[in-house]
């Protein structure tokens, strides 16, 4: 028996495609390369963005065909999708032929679920995002040489835009002693880099009552013994502070490269956003990590086009963008998610938003290219983490910073790290050759 997931959204939906992915290797099945290769597929959705949950509908759609030709073939879908109000019902509406549907913390019972469905069809659906029954799963990894964590869970944060504290629940935090119990076990197992994961890291402990806070973590983790490199997302920029800032300048394990998404540089589109925090906040915390940190690599998540935003709105956060700098920024349309406060707020039409969009990507582009430039003739540590598909013949990894670095090289490079001079720029990417120099 074999099995295939597709994955969509972020990064934690990729920690519980490889729960889902550990469940059935435990269960005797194995990792199919293709749709009609798998005898279980599992489709684990997004609904933050409506990009997203648009390709999810239709490639769950484009199924039909295949599971009229093979009944016995089981379609699962899993994920955020299923936990919006409504969302299992409309899923099993729209598709009668989806066997199993799941909400984000019933993972746990799909290995029983598969089982019941060779006797009978059968939907589950978890209705309460509070109750988590899938954290101490078996994982089966499969992002090279990172090791993803799950350090806490939900949000309770509510920005106007954003679905996740609706479909995930409030905040809960891991007990700090089973955090350091994973990293333990990944590093036993020789995993090189390890990401920590939460909607939120910075508020991780506040539920715990403990004393237990996202610095003291850190602190633990970076304490412990061996090379290795920790990353942590996301960062909430009213959570975000000079202690975290602190105690990753004293490390020398913890990345000095920190996403702390802006969303937007006008206070009151910020407002309008529920976010919590100014312009003027924001730009004092970017100030003292680069003071503690002149060597940062800073990224961002940036949205256009937020319900009430002005040309003038736009332009405060093109204003910011240059201000800051950052090695790169994700950017995006916003669109409106049914069920929260911004889709009942008079939209701004399409065109104004595309034409903002482009304009902030020419300039994002611009600067990262700046940015990139400076790297070059200087010698960076580099984790090898997979060959680059692009360029036959080569491997690539990513400066403490976070930049991708591509250099000729074969798979038994990957999961070391190797000294390297940066000879080419291009754009967000580095290319370079395996250098004896002193590294910056």
């Amino acid at each position: 028996m074999k099995y295939f997931i597709v994955t969509y959204g972020c990064q934690m939906n990729v920690h519980e495609s490889e729960k889902i992915a550990g469940m059935l290797v435990d269960i005797g099945y194995d990792a199919a390369s293709s749709y009609e290769e798998a005898d279980v597929i599992v489709f684990n959705t997004c609904c933050i963005r409506d990009t997203a949950e648009k390709r999810a509908y239709g490639n769950i759609g484009a199924l039909k065909s295949m599971k009229k030709a093979d009944p016995d073939k089981t379609i699962v879908v899993v994920g955020c999708m299923t936990q919006q109000k409504g969302g299992a019902e409309a899923l099993k509406k729209k598709f009668p032929f989806v066997d199993i549907i799941l909400g984000t913390n019933s993972l746990d019972k799909l290995p029983v679920l598969l089982q019941e469905k060779r006797a009978k069809s059968r939907i589950a659906v978890n209705e309460d995002p509070t109750v988590d029954l899938s954290t101490e799963l078996p994982i089966y990894r499969t992002s090279g040489t990172n090791a993803w964590i799950n350090i806490m869970y939900g949000c309770n944060n509510f920005c106007t835009y954003c679905i996740v504290p609706y479909v995930r629940g409030r905040e809960r935090s891991r007990a700090i002693a089973d955090v350091i119990a994973d990293v333990k076990q990944v590093l036993s197992e020789g995993y090189k880099e390890i990401t920590l994961l939460g909607q939120n890291v910075d508020s991780y402990g506040n539920d715990l009552k403990d004393g237990t806070n996202f610095a003291g973590l850190l602190k633990e983790i970076a304490a412990l013994d061996g090379k290795f490199r920790l990353r942590f997302m996301t960062s909430h920029p009213k959570d975000f502070n000079k202690e975290v800032v602190d105690v990753i300048a004293a490390s020398s394990n913890i990345c000095h490269n920190i996403h702390l998404p802006i969303q937007s540089g006008s206070n009151e589109i910020l407002r309008r956003m529920n976010r919590k925090y100014t312009v003027e906040q924001y730009l004092e915390i970017i100030d003292y990590i680069k003071a503690k940190m002149p060597d940062v690599g800073i990224t961002s998540d940036i949205m256009i086009g937020f319900p009430g935003e002005t040309e003038e709105d736009f332009l405060l956060t093109c204003d910011l963008v240059k201000k800051v700098r950052f090695s790169n920024a994700f950017t995006f349309v916003y669109s409106p998610r049914k069920g929260t406060p911004a889709a009942t707020m008079e939209q701004i039409p399409a065109d104004v938003k595309k034409s903002r969009i482009t304009r902030l990507v020419k300039l994002q582009n611009d600067i990262t290219k700046e940015l990139s430039d400076l790297y070059l003739g200087n010698v960076y540590e580099i984790l090898i983490e997979d060959v680059n598909p692009k360029y036959p013949g080569t491997v690539c990894g990513r400066t403490d910073s976070g930049r991708l670095v591509t250099i000729d090289g074969d798979p038994s490079l990957i999961g070391s790290f190797v000294n390297v001079k940066i000879t080419k720029s291009r754009s967000a990417s580095l290319f370079g050759e395996i250098s004896q120099g002193e590294k910056k």
